[in-house]
């Protein structure tokens, strides 16, 4: 708690608690979707081809930003992923100081592939406790994810559309 602050209520206590508890779940789902696959990525990492699939050719800087990593942290993360063939350096046309990182169709299908498992076993958890899916519950998870910067996965073309524009720029 920080200084200064109210204790939080009793409500807002057990909300946290429940957080706590769900978003250790969401990581072993997260890490049982990657480790399945032979790509050799981190969770980390994973999180950068998330965050260039979903807004589109970046920055290693925006990347490092993002992530709420040392600049450098997020070029090496970069670096690896360049050499496994997940992301790329381009140069912008019109100022070839610009770099920026894209996701290659590598990287693409890995997303893909790993958002897939992740639905899947969200399904099934889901089913499992279909009594609790009240409309306020999913509102709430939907906010939650809002305010914490995550971008709804039906807006996720403008991050590919974004890429695949600037690629026939680029070209």
């Amino acid at each position: 708690m920080m200084v200064g602050m109210p204790p939080p209520a009793p409500d807002a206590e057990r909300a946290v608690e429940a957080l706590m508890a769900a978003s250790r779940a969401f990581v072993g789902l997260a890490a049982r979707s990657l480790a399945d696959l032979d790509a050799d990525v981190t969770l980390p990492q994973f999180r950068a081809l998330v965050v260039l699939a979903t807004r589109g050719p970046q920055r290693a800087a925006d990347i490092s930003a993002e992530l709420q990593v040392a600049p450098s942290t997020g070029t090496r993360m970069c670096d690896r992923l360049i050499r496994k063939g997940l992301i790329r350096r381009t140069r912008s046309t019109a100022d070839r100081r610009v770099v920026r990182l894209r996701v290659t169709p590598a990287g693409q299908r890995l997303v893909a592939e790993v958002i897939r498992r992740r639905r899947e076993e969200l399904a099934r958890i889901v089913a499992a406790t279909a009594d609790y899916w009240q409309p306020a519950v999913t509102e709430a998870l939907a906010a939650f994810a809002a305010a914490a910067g995550e971008v709804p996965e039906q807006e996720w073309w403008l991050g590919f559309a974004a890429r695949d524009e600037e690629a026939a720029v680029d070209a």
